[in-house]
């Protein structure tokens, strides 16, 4: 989009015409399979493939839908029986939230993050979200108990033997058409509304845009390999044409109107954080600000709740609390704004970001001992976050788009409190192919870039502390890699002085980033042996396995930095801030403190952009007193651990490999 001449933002870094080339080309791969050649075989009895067409014809229920329901739902994995996020199990996501609440481990960090992260105010910490009460939950997280009543089924079951759980989803889709009033058609066409209602959405927009996905599901087909070993597929129905006037008939609310700011293809309410006074000086739970007029928008900040879907908006509308711009719902992706997009929120514990970027929480909480998100909420979410980056000119890669996890510090102090969300279970290349961004190869073998790229699926790394600290997890796919001291499994891990800073070893926490790169995160390679790679990670070579038969990595080109002519080592940042002399009078100035980590002559990071010193001052519910500082200090983003962090311009020099 133009800008003003007055602003100036990041520079992105561009990928290279081979990059873009090669990505191109992998979206018009055949991703989306087509019917089984003619002749093949029959699904087996025991096969995934057979369990849903046994499903679908024992309750009159279109094969197709079934599957392209399922889908949306879990893409057809079981998950070994653990529950989402929001309490759904197995391939239908039949939700049973009060057993999942009941064994619930939340990951986030105990809530010592100043969320604000701005130094100039006192700290803002978060209070531990409730747990809601069995009585309260909603309909829609408890669908197993009424997929048991209706099959016959015992709840145990439908949670942990797959034929099961489709029989349950099967006999909820041919309950909601029959309270309809609708016959049990062979036509997937006429089964919008039951799919509709399946969503468990309770407002008509965001049942019908679940239902729109669900069909777009059926009309481009899709086939992959589940987590447990099998392949699904459902042939591609290009003409099917469904009756989406089915909707108005199920009594529907309409979604909260308002000035939302979203996409038309997600459905999006008006549920507004309030900007109040409440005693002594003291306001919440945002900023006014006047973006990207006053401040370019320059990061797009991934987030999961740790809170279910009516606790995250309770949360969001107390003044007293924190905010973010949007909510996204788990079960069906629903999507609630919170925040003008023009205004600030409290979401990141760096105020530097939260001055420049756009908060997404997802609705989830890290149940033990699994965890997993709904293809229905990855898809809203990359169509809202695809929408944003056009809007503001965001690139579309893991410097801008970043997870709370990928936040840094602002200052030595506050590194150790960070969160660590939405954490290692988030499929961030699955996230980036439907924003249309896979992460692909840009160069040859021993590139001098590596972007970390491991199988989500195959890619099963041993984390502990999910339901018990020190306890190991239940085994699931993970997008981050381990990074060791040596080119050897057994090697210790390397170390984060900022979290640790007596020098202790880093761990397999779920929670501990301090030895790991994640899925989209590129780094510039130090060295390579055999099936392992050494990149500059936290200013030490860090080691990660990486073998040319299953790589965990692509390779690639890109803008690098090292210290400039004659520097030892350069300082490293949290924060861009302006140098002490931009500041005008009247506003404090802010210090400019390292991090405590080294940069160290002859080692090199990827650069994510360059973007001048920034300081946005707002701390008074009044803002005629609010500005933005700019200096003439420039800095550089580069990827320097698990975090992204700053580097001054002036003490680097910036080369292409």
């Amino acid at each position: 989009m133009p800008r003003s001449g007055s602003r100036r933002r990041t520079s992105p870094v561009r990928a290279p015409r081979a990059a873009v080339a090669l990505a191109s080309a992998a979206l018009l791969l055949p991703l989306l399979s087509a019917a089984p050649p003619a002749g093949a075989d029959a699904p087996e009895a025991g096969s995934l493939q057979g369990q849903f067409a046994r499903a679908a014809a024992r309750h009159g229920v279109p094969e197709s839908v079934l599957l392209a329901v399922s889908y949306l739902q879990s893409r057809w994995d079981g998950h070994g029986g653990a529950p989402s996020v929001t309490g759904g199990y197995g391939p239908m996501h039949l939700t049973d939230a009060v057993t999942a609440l009941a064994r619930s481990a939340p990951h986030h960090s105990d809530g010592e993050e100043d969320a604000r992260g701005d130094s100039s105010r006192p700290a803002r910490t978060e209070a531990p979200a409730p747990v809601p009460s069995a009585d309260r939950l909603p309909g829609r997280l408890r669908t197993l108990e009424r997929a048991s009543a209706l099959s016959g089924i015992p709840a145990e079951e439908l949670r942990t033997r797959t034929a099961a759980n489709i029989e349950g989803g099967a006999a909820l889709l041919a309950a909601a058409q029959r309270e309809a009033g609708l016959p049990a058609s062979a036509d997937p066409a006429d089964w919008y509304g039951a799919v509709a209602r399946y969503s468990g959405a309770d407002d008509s927009a965001t049942a019908a845009t679940y239902a729109d996905d669900v069909f777009d599901v059926i009309r481009t087909g899709e086939s992959r390999t589940t987590d447990g070993g099998q392949v699904v597929t459902l042939p591609a129905d290009p003409a099917v044409a469904p009756a989406t006037e089915q909707v108005a008939a199920l009594g529907l609310r309409a979604p909260a109107a308002g000035p939302v700011e979203c996409p038309r293809t997600v459905a999006c309410e008006w549920i507004p954080a309030p900007y109040e006074e409440f005693g002594d000086g003291d306001y919440g739970n945002h900023d006014k600000a006047n973006r990207p007029a006053s401040q370019s928008i320059d990061y797009i900040v991934i987030h999961d709740t740790e809170a279910t879907w009516d606790v995250t908006l309770g949360l969001v509308q107390d003044p007293a609390y924190v905010s973010w711009q949007y909510s996204l719902r788990s079960s069906d992706g629903h999507v609630a704004q919170h925040l003008p997009l023009k205004d600030v929120g409290w979401h990141a514990g760096n105020w530097f970001v939260n001055a420049k970027s756009v908060g997404l929480e997802h609705e989830g909480f890290l149940t033990a001992p699994d965890s997993w998100y709904t293809e229905a909420m990855y898809r809203t979410s990359a169509r809202l976050v695809r929408y944003l980056a056009a809007r503001y000119d965001v690139p579309l890669d893991r410097q801008h788009v970043l997870g709370h996890d990928n936040v840094p510090g602002t200052v030595t102090s506050s590194i150790r409190g960070m969160h660590t969300d939405p954490g290692p279970y988030w499929d961030w290349a699955h996230y980036f192919r439907l924003l249309g961004r896979p992460f692909v190869p840009s160069a040859g073998p021993h590139a001098g870039v590596v972007t970390i790229r491991p199988d989500y699926d195959a890619h099963r790394p041993v984390y502990t502390g999910c339901a018990k600290a020190g306890e190991a997890c239940a085994p699931h796919g993970s997008g981050a890699v381990r990074l060791h001291t040596a080119p050897d499994a057994d090697a210790p891990l390397v170390k984060d002085i900022g979290l640790r800073p007596g020098g202790e070893g880093s761990t397999t926490g779920v929670n501990d980033t301090g030895a790991r790169a994640s899925t989209g995160q590129s780094f510039a390679v130090a060295e390579r042996r055999g099936d392992w790679t050494a990149v500059w990670y936290l200013g030490q070579e860090a080691w990660f396995h990486n073998p040319r038969r299953q790589p965990t990595a692509v390779d690639g080109r890109g803008l690098v930095l090292t210290p400039g002519p004659g520097l030892a080592e350069v300082p490293v940042y949290g924060r861009a801030y302006p140098e002490a002399s931009a500041y005008p009078a009247g506003v404090p100035v802010q210090t400019v403190s390292p991090l405590p980590y080294r940069l160290l002559a002859g080692q090199r990071y990827v650069v994510g952009g360059r973007t001048p010193g920034e300081y946005l001052f707002a701390p008074t519910f009044d803002t005629t007193g609010h500005t933005v500082v700019r200096g003439q200090e420039e800095y550089y983003e580069i990827q320097f651990g698990h975090r992204v962090a700053f580097v001054k311009a002036a003490d680097v020099r910036v080369s292409r490999i």
